[in-house]
């Protein structure tokens, strides 16, 4: 037998075992790769009395979210300062910048965690939208301070896991947000 007919007869009988058989595993889906988590590293060393508060505002976030986890440790992008203001966070990207926890929100009642995850939220790119509703977390002091809720809402957490949802964030999120005084609060 010729190496021609040979070639010929072993390609076709390839062909007729692919379509008993079916499709090659050479040409099968791929199999989706194991979703990234982003750690993202903060510094609560300068935190004082809102260290813990700080720490279980992170584990909130981690219980609510998949894709990205705050952890205390270095190297740190997110750095914790305790003052007498307002609470507020400079956000450089996402995922980086400053939290101001405000002792002056505390002393008027604001729950210390739920002013925690408020301004962890920002860091994951969650602007304030002072709703007023205490379901809502970055609505922050306009739901006044009976609320405690310290939970992100549905919406939130969505949103925050397409923020660390691809390949690579967008890291154009960036602004400072102050907390505000409610009107009336005095």
């Amino acid at each position: 037998m010729s190496r021609k007919l040979f070639a010929a007869l072993t390609l076709l009988f390839s062909l007729a075992l692919t379509q008993l058989v079916g499709v090659p595993a050479a040409t099968a889906a791929p199999v989706p790769e194991t979703q990234q988590v982003r750690t993202l590293y903060y510094d609560s060393s300068r935190a004082a009395e809102f260290r813990d508060a700080m720490d279980e505002g992170a584990r909130i976030w981690n219980e609510s979210v998949s894709n990205v986890r705050l952890e205390r440790g270095s190297p740190a992008s997110i750095t914790i300062i305790a003052d007498n203001g307002w609470p507020r966070a400079q956000v450089r990207r996402l995922g980086s910048g400053t939290i101001w926890m405000g002792r002056l929100a505390v002393n008027q009642g604001h729950d210390e965690i739920r002013i925690a995850a408020h301004e962890f939220g920002h860091l994951l790119g969650l602007p304030d939208r002072r709703t007023g509703l205490c379901q809502d977390l970055m609505s922050g002091a306009s739901a006044g301070t009976s609320c405690t809720n310290p939970y992100p809402n549905r919406a939130e957490r969505a949103e925050v896991e397409r923020n660390f949802g691809g390949w690579r964030p967008a890291e154009s999120f960036r602004g400072f947000f102050p907390e505000r005084e409610p009107a009336g609060a005095r």
